[in-house]
């Protein structure tokens, strides 16, 4: 069964005000349109465009929860969509975040329901027991992003590009960043990951030196030049007039800065602090609202808890290459089974063992399952039954199909 459902664009400040209506050829509403949420998570309900084929049901949270049986269970438990699609235009920084694993998510949320915290409080931490690992595809030009540490070699390289142009300066302050340093060295008794984490403790509890190390770093990395980290300099200056300091500036330089090419995915897992700057692009996510922050944001930052659950290995970026089983097909498939996303873009078939969501951004198709067909042209997206099974794409478009992992 195909039953086609619709959103209104979330207006959080950091979204662009055009990016999303000028994907699907809707009205924009003047209003910053960040995020357009399709599936059932309570936050946000994709609607139904005709009740009548949903046996009367407004949302499609409550036309599955009337019948469980229509997402198979899956990761977020009986009943409930395991994942949630998103199309994302973000003309400014997001917060600095991470999200915790299965069991960190299920202990936080036991443990802040003992505490009687409220489902709705500033401080409220754990919203639901899920873990909420993501992956964004770019489809503006560029996506920029910042994800996961990079190696304390190519952070102590930029301290020493910033002391180089401190240096350069009519009354050079070299201190502040030689206490940057000394915190990235290892310590002969510990690890990359210790010095990492003691760095990132330091920096985003706002310690001893801190904001003055911050205001030296906004206003020096204009002037610095290495060629090799000119993005993560940019990205300083920018950081800083969006939020002027923030010791969440300083921390952009610890991370992997990465700009994405249309087409081009990342994976975000249990873990990875990453925060994302600029772009538009297709998110797939875990159904959960579980976001530890840490910096860039007014919003609560629990220190103690975001160091609970942060992987301080450095790591690569951490892109997600797709398989192509057809000339017009490519499956992002990330090591979790909460969700894939495959990206149909001619005459192809693609088989479904869960519930879907599929969304076109560009020309028009029908799509053709094992009970049910229907056409499905840009700017328009349905959800998908089960017992669909294989789906037949035919004509000149783009589609992009949600399901869970294999």
């Amino acid at each position: 069964m195909f039953v086609k459902i619709a959103n209104t664009p979330r207006p959080y400040a950091w979204g662009s005000t055009s990016a999303i209506a000028d994907l699907l050829g809707t009205t924009p509403s003047g209003e910053p349109e960040a995020e357009l949420w399709l599936g059932a998570h309570p936050g946000s309900p994709s609607r139904i465009v005709d009740p009548a084929e949903a046996e009367g049901s407004a949302t499609l949270l409550d036309w599955i929860a009337a019948d469980p049986a229509k997402t198979l269970g899956g990761a977020a438990g009986a009943g409930q969509l395991p994942f949630l699609l998103k199309v994302l235009a973000a003309s400014s920084a997001l917060s600095l975040q991470a999200h915790p694993t299965p069991e960190q998510a299920l202990e936080g949320f036991e443990r802040e329901n003992a505490l009687g915290i409220p489902l709705d409080a500033r401080n409220r931490n754990y919203k639901d027991a899920f873990a909420k690992p993501e992956m964004i595809f770019a489809l503006s030009e560029t996506f920029d992003a910042l994800c996961g540490f990079r190696s304390l070699d190519e952070t102590r390289e930029i301290v020493h590009a910033l002391l180089d142009a401190d240096q350069r300066r009519e009354d050079p302050q070299p201190q502040p960043l030689e206490d940057l340093l000394a915190a990235l060295s290892t310590p002969s008794t510990g690890s990359a990951d210790d010095a990492l984490r003691t760095t990132f403790e330091w920096l985003l509890s706002n310690g001893a030196g801190v904001p003055t190390l911050v205001r030296l770093v906004s206003d020096i990395a204009p002037l610095a030049s290495s060629g090799r980290f000119d993005r993560e300099f940019a990205t300083v200056g920018d950081l800083a007039r969006e939020y002027p300091g923030d010791p969440g500036i300083v921390i952009s330089l610890l991370l992997n800065r990465v700009t994405l090419s249309a087409g081009e995915a990342l994976y975000l897992p249990a873990g990875n602090i990453h925060a994302y700057l600029q772009g538009l692009g297709v998110e797939l996510m875990a159904a959960s609202d579980n976001v530890l922050r840490g910096g860039l944001t007014p919003k609560y930052v629990d220190v103690p808890e975001l160091l609970s659950v942060l992987d301080f290995r450095a790591v690569p970026v951490p892109y997600l290459h797709p398989s192509t089983p057809a000339p017009t097909v490519q499956v992002f498939q990330p090591d979790v089974p909460d969700f894939l996303l495959v990206r149909v873009t001619g005459d192809a078939g693609y088989r479904v063992d869960g519930p879907a969501i599929a969304l076109c951004t560009a020309g028009a198709m029908t799509i053709t399952g094992a009970v049910s067909s229907t056409s499905i042209a840009r700017g328009e997206s349905f959800f998908v039954t089960p017992e669909e099974g294989t789906l037949a794409f035919r004509g000149e478009g783009t589609v992009f199909l949600a399901t869970t992992g294999e």
